[in-house]
């Protein structure tokens, strides 16, 4: 009983939270008269006012968060309070459904930025912004946001941040207490999307367009204010400046941090992960430009490096904006990108999928075994970097890309059960449990998921969860023992 008030009063602060969010919205519709101010405003009054119960009905609840509150707060927080998030959306466009709005909450929130909406250049400003600004809070964690201010209300927040953490969060030189590290990493992506809103100005978007794109790059989000997303603006300027943001969003954040306390690079050099996905993602564009140039897929060089460059990037970087039509590129090029989305991203990074930290553990355990089979008397530790890998890390980044690749398997027969072909089955569960959107056939860069039935948009809603909370902590909660402990 005590864990469920705690679980309810913490629950109510992160409602209260998005009433606040939503207001932004209302705001914008009211300065610019868009036409959605009504849906805005009773999403936000019923959203505050559900939160404000709650919070006062549970508030001589228990301070302390348990383990398994942690976990299932996780859990709650990303599906739950999604319900509240969709109702702007079902207000403004009452011919949506409640499954393809959620759906839509759902990828904003996890990032994947994968759309059923069709018509995004006619949509009023504020429901573009909607989206957006779910994208943008999504990416660092809704949890990790409410760990930077649950120690004012004097509910620790240690639980929180080890059950959601997006990632291997590097401890060393960031602030001790939790608190001052989720505020220390929010400081790094607010600072790192200004710059990049203002860099998108520049290079000739709005600023409108602008700050939507920003906070879609930052979070990894993918979603665009057009229905061609970065094609509409077909400008080479403005597919570098995104470019380069998403290989920055694509990296931990606190590597960020350290370079910008401490105005150095040194932070980027040290870092394997980075290294690692700059080798493996610019490399993978060098060589898809010549695969594209070979079929004559584009008529020099150049072209084909420029939109392979851009579509793998985002692709890889789990973001999901394209310029181009890649389901009409040679199958090579954008089955070699969905791979990439699965192991590009950096852990501590807003993308989604195994992360490059554990890729790189997994490569350097088989280094080891192949060196065992050859000297099997010799003594040798796993080492990343200048960091010796215990058993237990090697045994739980096993476990967790069996676990992955159990995952991807049972959804994706799922899909195929219920009628959809082998392609858009496997490309659309590997877009939306990597939180990266777009898929190929049906759910191509050129289409959306409103082509699937409720079943299918529920299975891919489910895997965008499950992605986004990395797998355990939906996991866990369905095994007893959890419990017992």
């Amino acid at each position: 009983m005590n864990i469920a008030l705690t679980i309810i009063h913490i629950f109510s602060v992160v409602v209260m939270g998005f009433s606040g969010l939503m207001s932004t919205c209302l705001l914008t519709s009211l300065i610019f008269d868009d036409g959605a101010t009504s849906a805005f405003a009773q999403g936000t009054w019923v959203t505050f006012l559900t939160g404000c119960l709650l919070f006062l009905l549970t508030r001589r609840s228990p301070k302390k968060v348990s383990k398994q509150a942690g976990f299932l707060l996780v859990t709650l927080c990303w599906s739950l309070a999604s319900v509240f998030c969709t109702f702007p959306l079902l207000l403004f466009l009452p011919e949506l459904s409640f499954v393809d709005a959620y759906f839509e909450v759902i990828s904003g929130l996890t990032t994947t930025g994968a759309t059923v909406l069709s018509g995004l250049d006619r949509l009023p400003m504020s429901i573009n912004l909607w989206r957006h600004e779910l994208t943008w809070f999504g990416g660092i964690g809704i949890i990790v946001f409410a760990v930077a201010i649950l120690p004012i209300l004097g509910i620790g927040g240690m639980q929180l941040l080890k059950s959601e953490s997006p990632g291997a969060v590097k401890e060393s030189d960031l602030p001790p207490r939790i608190a001052q590290t989720a505020k220390a990493l929010w400081l790094a992506y607010v600072v790192i999307t200004v710059i990049c809103i203002s860099a998108l100005h520049l290079a000739g978007m709005s600023w409108f367009d602008a700050v939507c794109h920003a906070f879609a790059a930052m979070s990894l989000g993918g979603f665009s204010t057009h229905d061609a997303s970065v094609g509409y603006f077909d400008s080479l300027p403005i597919e570098i400046v995104l470019t380069t943001f998403q290989l920055l969003a694509a990296m931990n954040f606190a590597t960020h941090f350290l370079a910008l306390r401490k105005h150095s690079f040194k932070p980027y050099l040290k870092d394997i992960e980075v290294r690692g996905m700059l080798f493996v993602v610019l490399g993978s564009c060098v060589m898809c430009a010549f695969v594209l140039r070979y079929y004559g897929t584009y008529p020099d060089f150049l072209t084909a490096l420029r939109h392979t460059t851009f579509n793998l990037v985002t692709v890889a970087t789990t973001c999901g904006f394209m310029s181009q039509d890649f389901n009409q590129w040679p199958i090579f090029v954008p089955m070699w990108m969905l791979f990439l989305s699965c192991i590009s991203a950096s852990s501590g990074s807003t993308g989604g999928g195994i992360r490059m930290i554990r890729t790189i553990i997994l490569m350097k355990q088989t280094q080891l075994e192949m060196f065992k089979f050859i000297h099997p008397y010799a003594v040798k530790s796993l080492k990343v970097g200048d960091n010796t890998i215990s058993n237990d890390i090697v045994t739980s980044v096993t476990g967790y890309i069996f676990l992955y690749f159990m995952c991807v398997i049972v959804l994706v027969f799922t899909l195929l059960l219920s009628g959809l072909d082998f392609i858009t089955a496997l490309s659309a569960i590997i877009a939306t449990f990597n939180n990266m959107g777009p898929g190929l056939n049906l759910v191509g860069p050129a289409t959306n998921f409103s082509v699937l039935s409720d079943f299918q948009t529920n299975v891919c809603s489910f895997a965008m969860l499950l992605g986004r909370v990395q797998i355990f902590s939906i996991i866990i909660l369905f095994v007893p023992e959890f419990w017992r402990k």
